[in-house]
């Protein structure tokens, strides 16, 4: 992976962009471009009609420009930047135009104004936290959670139902969570629970154990289906991989495991001496490994092709789009990446996770790139019912090599004394999702509003303070570029 900006770094041009209606479909299946659409959405949104894609090449033709805002909220969004006397802030105006009506509406009612004069955070940076903590407040948290805590936030089912649903045995309550629809009463639901005969299946071991802690052992413990195959994204020295095939040995599984990595094997063995024997080794517990997989857009891969509802568990940990030097990963205009990256991974996944299949995506609840709420809300809606938030040191999983995912891996590890900034082990979390499509076509994808160029121009922070003139452009030039190079699959970093 390269890092652009870097003194002698020399970045590739773009390609060639057709008009849209030439725009590629990746090549996909007609049942798979819903996975990809959200990619190709990135790549018009980042190359409408931008006046530094003329000057690049005569073979870059102008697009169809798309609507980054409606009407009614890019007027909404003026008469924000109004009242804040900040009209000509271009970064400010590209976190608004990334907001719901709903959301500019709120925040217009609520009387907050940026602080102008913070000598830390511009005002953009300062609009853009304000704006993820007031999603927050209408999740469940980022923190543990168990399954009853989970099941009532998602039916809104209020706190009398907690002690009622806590006294279940692991049988009834296992019965109640899958069988619940909103419509039939608890009551009823739980009296129907009683009197079903025990589950024959491995989930029905330990019928009478406390219902809340069985279910907690289930997704701590790792007991998944044994005879569906497994994937694990983003495992970049492939530890966690081998952990899993280890794991899945052990308790007699016979469902393969799918491990990729999002760089090439050239790269991994610059990073990683150990890499060959880890691969060696998965090899022989008859797993798959592939290189140069990218989570958001599997429906290119050839690897996967006749893979589709074939994975009963799926595994994402520490998910990062990419340090961008110069900006801490919240600056929005490098924040996107990682709430797209998310958004979607989980568009990607429905076409290949059975449904009732289990995905654990593990982060840190005070991650500012990939945020929870990125996970969670990604989640949703796309049709991954949110079941738990295990503690990730209580998950058996654990214990393997973490690592940075980039060049620092080539000199140094997270569990070589070499930590995470900001982060503390206690707060990274496991949240679990279980797939339950209702069969109905979902919406195109939403995706978080990317940069144009002159918003990149226009950055007044990170690592464009103090540039001027033709530096400023080139530097622009060169994120841009990187921009587009990730959107179409290419690590770069």
């Amino acid at each position: 992976k390269l890092r652009p900006g870097a003194p002698g770094f020399a970045m590739a041009e773009p390609a060639p962009v057709e008009n849209e209606e030439e725009e590629s479909d990746e090549g996909v299946q007609e049942h798979l471009k819903d996975a990809v659409a959200g990619t190709l959405k990135l790549k018009r949104l980042l190359s409408e009609g931008e006046d530094f894609l003329k000057k690049v090449g005569s073979s870059i033709k102008r697009r169809r420009t798309v609507e980054r805002c409606g009407p009614a909220e890019q007027a909404k969004v003026t008469h924000l930047l109004t009242k804040w006397g900040a009209l000509d802030d271009v970064l400010l105006r590209h976190v608004l135009e990334g907001l719901t009506i709903e959301e500019l509406e709120t925040l217009n009612a609520s009387g907050y104004l940026p602080d102008k004069f913070n000598a830390w955070k511009s005002c953009a940076d300062l609009t853009a936290m304000h704006i993820a903590g007031m999603r927050e407040r209408n999740t469940a948290g980022g923190g543990a959670l168990d399954a009853i805590a989970a099941f009532r936030f998602n039916w809104k089912l209020d706190g009398t139902t907690d002690p009622i649903l806590r006294k279940l045995c692991h049988k009834d309550l296992r019965y109640v969570l899958t069988h619940y629809d909103g419509v039939k009463e608890l009551a009823s639901l739980i009296q129907e629970a009683v009197d079903s005969e025990p589950d024959a299946t491995a989930t029905g071991v330990a019928s009478t154990a406390p219902g809340c802690t069985a279910l907690g052992r289930f997704n701590r413990l790792e007991l998944i289906d044994a005879e569906a195959d497994a994937a694990v994204f983003g495992d970049a020295n492939l530890s966690f991989a081998l952990n899993l095939v280890r794991h899945r040995k052990a308790l007699g599984h016979v469902g393969r495991v799918i491990a990729t990595t999002f760089e090439s094997l050239e790269v991994l063995r610059e990073r990683y001496s150990e890499i060959d024997e880890t691969i060696a080794e998965l090899e022989k517990h008859f797993s798959e490994v592939y290189h140069e997989v990218d989570c958001t857009r599997i429906a290119v891969h050839a690897q996967f092709k006749n893979l589709e509802r074939s994975l009963g568990a799926v595994y994402y940990n520490f998910p990062h789009a990419g340090a961008v030097g110069g900006f801490f990963d919240g600056h929005p205009l490098v924040n996107w990446r990682h709430e797209n990256l998310m958004r979607l991974f989980f568009r990607a996944l429905r076409a290949y996770v059975q449904p009732g299949g289990i995905v654990k995506v593990a982060s840190n609840q005070g991650a500012v790139g990939v945020r929870y709420s990125y996970i969670i809300c990604s989640a949703v809606e796309n049709e991954f019912r949110h079941i738990e938030t295990v503690p990730f040191l209580q998950w058996s999983l654990h214990r393997y090599g973490r690592s940075y995912g980039d060049r620092r891996d080539t000199y140094r590890r997270p569990d070589e004394g070499e930590g995470y900034n900001v982060q503390r082990a206690e707060k990274d979390m496991v949240y679990v999702f279980t797939y339950e499509p209702s069969g109905q076509p979902l919406p195109p994808q939403d995706i978080r509003l990317p940069p144009t160029f002159r918003t990149i121009e226009a950055c007044p922070d990170g690592p464009f303070d103090g540039m001027t003139g033709e530096s400023r452009k080139n530097l622009a030039k060169q994120l841009y570029r990187r921009f587009m190079l990730e959107c179409s699959g290419t690590h770069v970093g």
